[in-house]
């Protein structure tokens, strides 16, 4: 990799602590950045012992963010609150802790000469659109979600510091990710209800519902070939992170289901959409970052198995981990 030093904010997340691991077992110096507000302690043990540094503190606070910054020639700006379906519920939250604070970022970016950040924003931006699978430059349909008008606000700030102090932008567009260190979504929350009731399952939406999903790994991956292939190259650049599969919802509940020997009754709560917010069919196109030599290694079946096996594994993150949804 061509960088010596970068911050990951949010980097004791699912994502973060995945790729700081990654990142020191490349050589690459690291400096993890979170709150510990959904970030766990137990997640970068590992990056710790390998010599990252962490800096405990809010992304919003400058002085944090100076301290962090310090030494670093790029930022993966992972750091966000993705609480979509109880977003309604607090709607400044999503303001705050994805437009605002990737302002600050890019503001302290400024300050420090760091020329990179690598964007984690969402395919939720799409809202509902009518191409599928669809495409980076699709147009935007109305917003669905105050997450996903948030994270198309970051990007739009990142597009204007890119065009305007010559930074390199990098935007990546996820599906939902799966794997180890999971913590939040419709998989840790089906498992949970599952471990209290195995006779039945209460399913938002009508289950018909199609998702796409990523392996972390495969998408850590992804990101990486994208920065090294624009390094050096000024401007924003947008790649949608994802696979060429779909999966009804049922169809994902049938595996993880499967995967735990239960056979439970599911119960419907009616809809094409779970909640406000919730898109039907969720499928990116992914040729533009395969053009760059990438593919995804596992397909949705093996990483919501794998998913589900850490799960099992890791009892601890049951505890107290939010039930909320991408």
């Amino acid at each position: 990799m061509s960088f010596e030093h970068v911050l990951i904010t949010g980097g004791a997340g699912f994502i973060g602590s995945t790729l700081a691991d990654r990142l020191r077992a490349d050589g690459v110096g690291v400096t993890i950045l979170d709150d510990f507000r959904s970030g766990r302690r137990e997640f970068v043990k590992d990056a710790q012992a390998a010599g990252a540094v962490l800096v405990e503190g809010d992304v919003l606070d400058d002085d944090v963010l100076d301290t962090a910054m310090e030494g670093c020639d790029a930022v993966f700006h992972l750091q966000a609150n993705a609480d979509v379906r109880h977003g309604l519920e607090h709607p400044q939250r999503d303001l705050e802790q994805n437009t605002i604070a990737t302002q600050r970022v890019l503001e302290a970016m400024r300050r420090h000469g760091v020329g990179t950040i690598a964007f984690s924003s969402t395919g939720s931006v799409y809202g509902e659109p009518e191409v599928f699978p669809t495409p980076e430059d699709a147009p935007f349909p109305v917003q669905t979600s105050l997450y996903a008008a948030s994270k198309l606000a970051g990007e739009g700030l990142i597009g204007a510091y890119a065009h305007g102090f010559g930074i390199v932008g990098l935007v990546f567009r996820f599906v939902s990710l799966l794997g180890e260190r999971y913590t939040h979504g419709h998989v840790i929350d089906f498992y949970r209800a599952l471990r209290r009731d195995p006779t039945r399952l209460r399913v938002l939406g009508d289950g018909a519902q199609k998702k796409s999903y990523l392996y972390v790994q495969d998408c850590i991956t992804a990101m990486l070939v994208a920065l090294e292939h624009h390094a050096g190259d000024p401007g924003m650049h947008v790649y949608n992170l994802g696979t060429d599969e779909t999966v009804v919802v049922d169809d994902s509940i049938a595996v993880i289901t499967g995967h735990l020997g239960l056979s439970p009754r599911l119960e419907h709560t009616g809809g094409r959409r779970g909640w406000p917010g919730d898109s039907p069919l969720i499928h990116l196109d992914t040729t533009k970052i395969r053009r760059l030599g990438w593919a995804p290694e596992l397909d949705i079946r093996t990483a919501l198995v794998r998913t589900v096996a850490w799960l099992e594994d890791t009892p601890f993150v049951l505890d107290d981990a939010p039930a909320v949804a991408r």
